[in-house]
């Protein structure tokens, strides 16, 4: 049990931190942190709770990296489903601490999209669904290489956080435009949920498609990282 709370706090200081960024602190007047600030913020959630909770439950903070994991070999099918839950639990928690903090700002609306991810008109670029479906698909499985890399134990020991961290930060200032970034179905429902309409139609991409791309990575790494014999 203490590895399922540890997701699922993980999981809500990642949505917290990186969505509470965007909402609270991307345009806030003349001194925003705009989309660097944002990615950046993303990136120090990981790197923070993975020193925090690594070592209690992994500090996977997403369902497709813990599907991915388990894809790889390094997750048992046991624990997945647990550790899904925990963390989408922990998103929505986020999700509703974040809502009463910008709902505390008078002209606060839900109509600014909340940082929920969409794709055509809600795309911040205005990316059409195969771009979305395109890019969260690469990023993720690029992040599960990542991941997989990392944490091998042939890999330099007490650094993955770093690399995990910087990762997902890249991954922001790549993909923002195009989806808001998700790559995490936790982090795209933990939000969506309060938008409703329309972030709950698009939801399913943001859960399909980092899926789909945990699983490619995983099958990429397990030839890339298998041993000689």
């Amino acid at each position: 049990m203490r590895q399922y709370a540890a997701e699922l706090v993980g999981t809500f200081w990642l949505v917290l931190g990186g969505c509470g960024s965007a909402v609270l602190a991307a345009a806030f007047p003349e001194v925003g942190i705009g989309l660097v600030g944002v990615s950046l913020a993303f990136g120090l959630t990981v790197v923070t709770m993975a020193y925090a909770i690594g070592h209690i439950s992994g500090c996977h903070l997403n369902p497709a990296v813990s599907i991915g994991l388990f894809a790889g070999g390094r997750f048992p099918a046991n624990k997945l489903l647990p550790y899904i839950v925990a963390q989408v639990i922990g998103a929505i928690v986020a999700g509703g601490v974040l809502f009463v903090i910008a709902s505390g700002k008078p002209e606060f609306s839900l109509s600014g999209g909340f940082a929920s991810n969409g794709f055509g008109e809600h795309s911040p670029g205005g990316y059409s669904l195969l771009a979305a479906l395109v890019t969260e698909i690469v990023m993720t499985m690029m992040f599960l290489l990542v991941i997989l890399g990392a944490t091998d134990k042939r890999a330099p020991q007490g650094f993955a956080p770093l690399a995990i961290g910087l990762a997902l930060t890249l991954i922001h200032l790549i993909s923002i435009p195009v989806t808001n970034t998700s790559v995490n179905p936790a982090r795209s429902t933990g939000v969506a949920v309060f938008v409703g309409d329309w972030a709950i139609a698009q939801l399913w991409l943001f859960w399909v498609a980092p899926i789909v791309g945990a699983v490619i990575g995983a099958a990429i790494y397990r030839y890339l990282g298998a041993e000689e014999a």
